[in-house]
């Protein structure tokens, strides 16, 4: 019994650790953005004296409710005509096909230089038709737009002279990424806690590591590559599911320099329906595990700086914040039995799950982030902060049983089907769901009725806290009860 106590106990605390490390990045990455948010902003660059040659690739599978929209919104860009060249890489085999092609023709026909581009087979996925369309076209700069994806008509007018700042030893901007906006961040509750998260990263994580000189991603869109950079670097990889932070990491191990503009906004779509969010971030999820595995030697081999290889492990391994959720998750409700039986060697195991919140989430780091896009709109981060940040607590821990496999099926090597996004063609309150739904598989699965299960299971945990009076255990408890309830229940509902 005392042996498994101890387990028990270590296990939880091994837990609490990672999550703490993870706190620990979080928190730097705060101080570092408010230091940069601190500083006078970089004056927009002037204009070059000769625009360069630039691509507008448009990668889309299947995107019938989206396709026509992004391809007025990329014809709509505002850049020297006889430097410019859309690529639409429809690798579709539904309805988008004669869709695209009828404004393909329409916007030719206008003078446009814009091909419709198609392959025999959809090798390599995004990956594929991204390598593919580089041969068919002669860019200097690629920019790219997932279908979802609706950029200013000054997106490029903006965005293409910060590769032109000074640099001394000849150009080394290989990338430069913008702040993704939100079309429908007020559609529901599920978009709403999404955008909450995505702003985190926006407004604090990539500016944070851009203000330490640390590694930068390219986020798959809403940016622009230069073209000697991605070929320097090998060219578009799919032997991972984040092909975009497969190459940033290539390419900056090769020196190259990545730019994040905050202050540019590529406004885009959430996945407003659980299957979309799940194959998202599954996506996401394993693919930065593959990554991780692929990359983490290269970096520890690498001339950069302690601090740089710190936090780009970090960074790589961030997904891997599921698998201890999970873990500690699962442990937690025997351990309430456990304490009440009068171990009480594992009060401290109980003082420290007191600080689980704190490990998971730094309040300074959400509500920094809140603070940064209030100012954006000359606001101030509403009465329902405290709210949103639970429920974006709890949601996440719902989303851990599903990300964690995810997680751990990158990290083993085994390789799966890149399933994108579903986009449905949502602007805030308007449309509706009914005759857009786009199925990536089956909803209702083992997983599904797992995370069920796992609901009964916290809420198991709840009760037992309540009536042997250990309420150590209880805030946690009803964050994963929380959390899991709603993952399940918008599945049983958009199933």
């Amino acid at each position: 019994m005392l042996v498994l106590q101890v387990v028990l106990v270590g296990l939880f605390g091994l837990c609490l650790l990672l999550l703490a490390g993870f706190s620990l990045t979080q928190w730097q990455l705060t101080r570092l953005a408010r230091r940069a948010y601190a500083t006078t902003p970089t004056p927009q660059p002037p204009t070059p004296a000769e625009w360069p040659r630039l691509t507008v690739q448009l990668p889309l599978y299947n995107e019938q409710f989206v396709a026509e929209r992004l391809i007025e919104a990329c014809a709509a860009l505002r850049y020297p005509p006889h430097r410019l060249h859309l690529q639409v890489l429809d690798d579709s085999t539904d309805a988008t096909v004669g869709l695209v092609a009828a404004q393909v023709a329409r916007y030719q026909a206008q003078g446009l230089r814009i091909d419709h581009v198609r392959r025999p087979d959809r090798v390599g996925y995004k990956a594929g038709a991204l390598a593919h369309g580089l041969t068919q076209t002669d860019g200097e700069l690629i920019a790219i737009f997932d279908a979802d994806f609706l950029p200013e008509p000054d997106f490029l007018e903006r965005v293409v002279p910060h590769f032109f700042l000074d640099e001394p030893d000849g150009p080394r901007t290989g990338v430069v990424q913008t702040r993704w906006g939100h079309l429908n961040e007020e559609f529901s509750l599920l978009t709403t806690l999404q955008a909450f998260g995505l702003n985190a990263h926006f407004f604090v994580e990539q500016p944070g590591r851009q203000a330490g000189g640390h590694f930068l991603n390219f986020n798959g869109t809403g940016g622009i590559w230069r073209r000697t950079c991605i070929e320097d670097a090998g060219g578009w990889s799919a032997d991972t599911l984040t092909e975009d932070l497969d190459l940033s990491y290539r390419a900056q191990l090769r020196g190259w320099q990545f730019r994040y503009l905050p202050q540019v906004a590529a406004p885009a779509e959430l996945p407003a329906t659980m299957d979309a969010l799940k194959s998202q971030q599954f996506r996401w999820t394993k693919g930065a595990a593959e990554t991780a595995r692929k990359h983490l030697g290269a970096v520890w081999r690498s001339r950069q700086p302690l601090s740089t290889r710190l936090y780009a492990t970090f960074h790589l391994l961030n997904s891997s914040v599921f698998v201890a959720i999970l873990l500690m998750a699962v442990l937690s409700v025997p351990l309430v039995f456990v304490r009440a039986l009068g171990a009480e060697e594992l009060r401290p195991a109980f003082r420290l799950a007191s600080l689980f919140l704190l490990a998971l989430a730094p309040l300074v780091f959400y509500f920094h982030t809140a603070w940064q896009q209030a100012a954006r709109y000359r606001t101030s981060p509403g009465p329902g902060f405290v709210g949103q940040l639970v429920l974006f607590l709890a949601f996440s821990m719902g989303l851990s049983l599903h990300n964690a496999r995810a997680v751990l099926l990158g990290l083993v090597g085994r390789r799966s089907a890149f399933i994108r996004t579903p986009k449905l063609g949502l602007l805030h309150r308007q449309g509706a769901l009914q005759g857009r739904h786009y199925r990536t598989g089956r909803l209702l699965n083992g997983l599904t009725w797992l995370e069920g299960l796992l609901t009964v299971y916290f809420g198991v945990g709840i009760a037992a806290g309540i009536y042997l009076r250990e309420f150590g255990m209880l805030p946690t408890h009803l964050l994963l009860a929380t959390g899991y309830g709603l993952v399940f229940y918008y599945s049983v509902r958009h199933a």
